[in-house]
Order: C-alpha cells, then sequence, then structure tokens
C-alpha cells in the first residue's frame, strides 16, 4: 500500500512512547550480542510511490545503524513485479541475512517468501502490508482499516456540511494489496452509512495513478452531474481521479487522499484535494528497524495487538485537510517543508494560509 509522511505532535508524542521500550534494548548497540555485523534485508515494492526511496530506506538504515554500528542493510525495490522481489527475498538468504523487512508487491504471493524464509530460521517482518496467507513473525504498519474509515467518514462529513446532493465514487488500490483490501473494507464502513450512494467502486491495478485516471473519466461520463465526491484509497489514485475531472473540464468535488506526499499537500493547499492521511514514515521505519535488531538479537518484540495471527504494531494516523495542514505537515514534527511545497506556483495558495 502506498503510503504517507507526518501527524500532529501528540499522536507522534503516543507512537513514540510505544517504540521507547524497543529502542531501551537496543543500548550498548554497534553490534551487541548476536547482531554483530548481521545482515538485514529491507525489501520495498515499488517506485510508483517515492515514499520508499525518499523516506523509508533513508530512515530505515539510519537507524540500524543507530542500533547496530556494523550490520548492514540490503535494500531491494522490486518496481511492482512480484516474481522480481521473490528473486530478491531469494538472493537476500544466499546473502545470509539474518532477518528481512518486506512491503510486499502482492500479499498472496508473498507467502511463499514468509514460508522459504521460515524455513531457514529467518524472521520476516511485514511492513505496511501484511500478508494474510501465511503467519510472518511480525507486521509493523498504521492501521489501514481505521484510514479507510477515516478518510471516508471526512468526506462524507465535508458533504453534509455543504449539504451536497448526488453520490459518491471510491476508488480503492491494488487487488494485490491486502493492505489495500483493509482500507476498502474501512471506506465501506463509512460510505455505506453515510446515507450517500455509493455509485460505483474500482480497484486500481498496482495503484498505478493512470489507471485510476481512465476509470474516473468514464465515470464522469456516465454519471455526469451527479458526483458529489470522490474516496480515494491514496494521494496517488486521488491525483488521477482530480485529473480526470479536470481534463473533462469539470468542476472537481471534494477527493480524498492518503499518504501525505508533497504533491498531494500542493493540491490540498491549492483547493484540488479535500484530505490526505498523516501517516509519519519515521515512525514505522524506525520501528521495523527496532524489530528486526530485536529478532537479530534473539528476542522477539510482541506487539501491541494481533492481525491476520501475526504479532503486530498498528499505528494511529491523522486526517489532514486545510485546517490542520498547517499544523500537522508543516509543524515542529512535520516532515515536509515550506520551501519544498510553496513553490512559485503555489505560493500564493500557501500566503492565505500564513505558509511562510
Amino acid at each position: 500500500m502506498k503510503k504517507s509522511h507526518v501527524r500532529a505532535f501528540a499522536a507522534t508524542t503516543a507512537a513514540l512512547a510505544v517504540l521507547a521500550p524497543l529502542t531501551a534494548c537496543s543500548s550498548g548497540g554497534s553490534g551487541s550480542g548476536g547482531a554483530k555485523g548481521a545482515k538485514i534485508a529491507f525489501l520495498m515494492p515499488d517506485i510508483a510511490s517515492t515514499r520508499y526511496e525518499l523516506y523509508d530506506a533513508p530512515l530505515f538504515k539510519a537507524k540500524i545503524k543507530q542500533l547496530c554500528a556494523d550490520c548492514e542493510v540490503l535494500y531491494q525495490n522490486a518496481n511492482a513485479d512480484a516474481a522480481k522481489q521473490q528473486q530478491q527475498a531469494n538472493s537476500m538468504l544466499a546473502q545470509g541475512v539474518k532477518a528481512i523487512v518486506i512491503d510486499p508487491v502482492d500479499s498472496a504471493a508473498a507467502a511463499s517468501t514468509v514460508r522459504m524464509a521460515q524455513s531457514r530460521k529467518v524472521p520476516i517482518i511485514a511492513y505496511d502490508r501484511p500478508i494474510p496467507a501465511a503467519k510472518a513473525d511480525y507486521y509493523i504498519s498504521f492501521d489501514n482499516e481505521k484510514i479507510g474509515a477515516m478518510i471516508a467518514q471526512s468526506l462524507v462529513d465535508r458533504l453534509k456540511k455543504d449539504n451536497a446532493k448526488g453520490g459518491v465514487l471510491q476508488v480503492n488500490g491494488s487487488p494485490t494489496d491486502a493492505a489495500a483490501g483493509l482500507i476498502k473494507k474501512g471506506i465501506h464502513s463509512s460510505v455505506d452509512a453515510s446515507g450517500y450512494k455509493l455509485l460505483a467502486e474500482y480497484d486500481t491495478p498496482g495503484w498505478e495513478p493512470a489507471k485510476a485516471q481512465d476509470w474516473v473519466s468514464g465515470q464522469i461520463s456516465k454519471y455526469r452531474g451527479q458526483i458529489a465526491g470522490v474516496v480515494a484509497a491514496n494521494d496517488g489514485t486521488g491525483g488521477g481521479s482530480i485529473a480526470a475531472f479536470k481534463a473533462a473540464g469539470q468542476e472537481v468535488p471534494p477527493v480524498t487522499g492518503n499518504d501525505a506526499e508533497l504533491a498531494a499537500a500542493q493540491r490540498i493547499i491549492a483547493g484540488d484535494q479535500y484530505n490526505t492521511i498523516s501517516k509519519p514514515i519515521k515512525i514505522v521505519a524506525e520501528a521495523a528497524a527496532n524489530a528486526a535488531y530485536q529478532f537479530v538479537q534473539g528476542n522477539p518484540p510482541k506487539g501491541n495487538t494481533t492481525l491476520f495471527e501475526t504479532p503486530s504494531e498498528l499505528f494511529t494516523p491523522t486526517v489532514v485537510t486545510k485546517d490542520n495542514i498547517a499544523e500537522v505537515l508543516f509543524g515542529a514534527n512535520g516532515a515536509l517543508k515550506v520551501s519544498e511545497v510553496c513553490t512559485p506556483e503555489y505560493k500564493a495558495a500557501c500566503d492565505k494560509l500564513g505558509l511562510k
């Protein structure tokens, strides 16, 4: 699942408090105990979302370096190819990694990776997206079902406030991504009870914005004048949905997102996108590093809940709209910088929100 970067101070503080016991286990780091010189695999799913190269991988590597100076992180990105990711996992096992952190391209296909790794006594940590078909050793993510419910409810509240008429389009994530399925379930929990008709929904192959745009374009023609809002499962599909309305020469209705990508922040500031979800990648990346380090030391973490029979750590995200974007995305704990977002094209809109 794809996936954002920041959230409010109180929520971040709470999440870090959960992580504190894990960090404490690392005292004396620098390759202490069974972790000395260990290789740890970090396998990410695609490059369509910029987060993996810009945030997840660097943050994970930095935390491992802090915990274990002579440990080595072996990073690979599968570029949305499940078979390639399986080959990467096989290569990592051949290189003698002591733990694998994997964000699966295909949650079902990743089950074979889990079984192969565990047969070699190498723990698997599912990252961001769960692996329901096989019991991983650990799972770390934000609460994806809650994400879906939150972005959809935020949209419903906006539509009711505006006394909007019509129905809703639902643009889901990839059908091969179990996290997308959880988001979809959460969206339905809010939309189905909203009183607004669900006009149509679509599972977007590979989370590709262009495919979301093509589908929404067809729905605009079919339901012209009837679309009150669009619940898109992430910022990429949200951006594709917005592009479809603009290409059709139609007014853009409220459109949701998820991941708090830089482009989404710009769209919110400009008024093109209604909301997104702030999920600070630093939280999950560092939690994954802590967990991997504990496994390598022979002290498996217990998690704070269980999902798909797997010990899990799930964190709660924050909905971001124009009303709180300054505080959440650009505040003291925000990961975005005004200088990055408020480029000349967006300067006037940023000024209106006091972003300087």
